[in-house]
């Protein structure tokens, strides 16, 4: 992930598997700049790789904004 990237963006492939009372969602998502595609097996599992994707993202922007502050370029 580039420093200045301000966003992210996925293809989001949702699918139903199973029968009957083991019905599951399963989930992909696929990098439109690098083509690499990541499978779940759950939407708790999407959901936690997207929430540490956004933190980290959002870490990286607050170290860039402090760096920038203080004069650091990197």
């Amino acid at each position: 992930m580039k420093p200045s990237q301000q966003y992210l963006s996925y293809l989001l492939r949702l699918w139903r598997s199973g029968k009957d009372e083991r019905v599951a969602w399963r989930a992909s998502l696929e990098s439109p700049l690098s083509g690499e595609r990541r499978g779940f097996a759950s939407l708790k599992d999407l959901f936690t790789f997207l929430e540490v994707q956004a933190n980290s993202l959002a870490d990286q922007g607050a170290e860039t904004d402090h760096n920038h502050e203080r004069g650091d370029e990197k």
